[in-house]
């Protein structure tokens, strides 16, 4: 059986229970070289065989996976972050296929969440964004044309891009033809959660400067939006108190304000036995 299993954003403890059982009872870990923590390698019992994919070619991972299997052995293809999000698993799934080989998948905690939590961000501020767009710039792989960066820009959403460190002073001047202000903020991760994590919050204009100062060329992150000042955003309705929900009736303002003087009691005085 093979499993494709997400070994989160880079602290080894990121990783999901789930996954780090597959780790534990494999018999071959094939994983994805320096874009994956090499402590979760510790996992692995002893006699696992292991391969670096990063020496690899697609073939060459299936023929490993492929004779694997004609062991009855279990196989994990261990992809950095989530597998789904630039993991290049469907390629190797659609060949598994043609072979009648079985897999699985297990999710991971992708850069830009583990990025969000060393931020203490929230992508989704009401009034601020509601959306999420996460994308990269065109390399060595295409960007469909409708998906530019400039047509994603006029949303003004939260953006999360992969992908285009080596690409800072254009990246910046796309977000501002398609929209941002050059002074919107946004934020420069690199490695994160690892524990040699930069994390530098700047404008859309300074971005290429910031990498430069110091010394980022790859594996980072940029975030794009107002949701990174966390300014200017409304109380979620969830929690109001005039809003009813399947779990509590809406308060009247006479409820609040009660219950607040109640509340003002109780921490100043002590309450009677």
């Amino acid at each position: 059986m093979i499993y494709f299993v997400g070994a989160g954003s880079g602290a080894p403890d990121l990783i999901t229970v789930r996954g780090m059982r597959l780790l534990q009872k494999a018999d071959v870990i094939i994983y994805a070289g320096s874009l994956v923590n090499p402590q979760l390698l510790d996992y692995a019992k002893e006699g696992c065989e292991i391969h670096n994919s990063a020496k690899m070619t697609l073939e060459e991972v299936i023929s490993v996976m492929e004779q694997a299997e004609k062991n009855n052995l279990i196989t994990i293809r261990l992809h950095t972050g989530e597998p789904s999000i630039y993991g290049a698993v469907r390629e190797q799934m659609d060949i598994l296929d043609q072979k009648g080989i079985a897999y699985e998948s297990c999710p991971g905690v992708s850069a830009c969440f583990g990025a969000a939590a060393s931020l203490n961000l929230e992508y989704t501020l009401p009034d601020v964004s509601q959306s999420l767009i996460i994308t990269r710039m065109a390399g060595r792989t295409a960007v469909p044309e409708k998906e530019s960066i400039e047509s994603f820009a006029a949303h003004h959403a939260s953006m999360a891009i992969y992908l285009s460190t080596g690409m800072l002073e254009e990246l910046s001047r796309r977000l501002v033809n398609g929209g941002y202000e050059p002074d919107t903020p946004a934020a420069l991760v690199y490695k994160a959660t690892w524990s040699d994590e930069e994390a530098y919050i700047c404008t859309v204009q300074e971005l290429a400067a910031v990498a430069k100062k110091h010394n980022i060329t790859k594996t980072a992150l940029v975030l794009v939006g107002d949701v990174i000042s966390n300014q200017h955003y409304t109380r979620s309705r969830l929690y109001a108190p005039d809003f009813t929900t399947e779990f509590r009736k809406a308060k009247t303002q006479n409820t609040v304000e009660n219950e607040g003087v109640m509340c003002n009691i109780h921490a100043g005085k002590e309450l009677p036995e």
